[in-house]
């Protein structure tokens, strides 16, 4: 796996190649989730290096890629992809998105068309979450908790560990990127999905309770061209590792449909 960085925008963007591009064979560009960096999805650009060649992205503010000069959205983050692969020669490119990736990617497909042949999304995020009314209820006493003592509790260890008690795992762990972090769960990009021309592989897994397949059937119907695939026993994190070979043969199967 070879690493190189690009100017994208303010900032750089390190990505990672695997296999040998060539003008006769698949290019996949891979997106990873939040908290990730491309390497979470090395192993499956392995497994598909005889007959693809792969580019691996950091994101701005993961792995080796340093943080956005602002407060970016996922339309943002997709403008900056844009502006790396305008600057590669034209191939055919296949977007693989993990949960974030999948925004980034939806971002992209819709923004620019020209860029993006097709898309697996894995475990795409990008919808509002359907919750019943006690966990509605539950989620809403939960965010105001944490809303009034955080006007008590001043920046410093004592905040930190009111973070920890009753934020996410993302939301502790974002650091300088939780401002980020907060635009990003809060968009919603249904009108994006029906802008999605290209054909698109949904692959969710039957035990995600982050992304529920549930999420996958409605991104379904707003996008025209897609197919929707649940592995059974997977979560939002295993299907890249229990569930790789899964995944890799489905990414394998949707490039060799799309090269037809």
């Amino acid at each position: 796996m070879r690493t190189e960085a690009a100017p994208v925008r303010g900032t750089t963007m390190a990505f990672h190649s695997v296999g040998e591009d060539r003008p006769d064979i698949c290019n996949l560009v891979w997106g990873h989730g939040w908290g990730q960096s491309g390497s979470a999805l090395a192993p499956m650009a392995e497994s598909l290096a005889r007959s693809a060649y792969s580019l691996l992205i950091d994101f701005p503010g993961f792995g080796g890629s340093p943080r956005p000069p602002g407060q970016w959205s996922t339309a943002d983050y997709a403008d900056a992809v844009a502006d790396w692969l305008d600057s590669m020669p034209p191939r055919k490119r296949i977007w693989i998105g993990h949960s974030f990736g999948c925004r980034v990617g939806i971002q992209l497909a819709s923004r620019r068309p020209d860029l993006v042949a097709g898309m697996v999304l894995i475990s795409a995020a990008g919808l509002q979450r359907r919750r019943s009314l006690a966990n509605r209820i539950a989620f809403a006493c939960r965010k105001w908790a944490y809303k009034i003592a955080r006007v008590f509790v001043p920046e410093g260890p004592r905040r930190d560990r009111l973070r920890a008690k009753f934020g996410s795992a993302d939301y502790k762990a974002a650091g300088p990127m939780r401002a980020i972090l907060n635009g990003v769960v809060s968009e919603d990009l249904s009108s994006q999905a029906s802008a999605v021309q290209c054909p698109t592989l949904l692959v969710y897994g039957s035990e995600d309770r982050d992304t529920p397949p549930e999420m996958g059937s409605r991104f379904k119907t707003l996008i025209a061209k897609s197919e929707l695939v649940v592995l059974e026993g997977f979560d939002h994190t295993n299907i890249l590792e229990q569930g790789r070979h899964q995944v890799v043969h489905l990414i394998s199967g949707f490039a060799r449909d799309l090269a037809r």
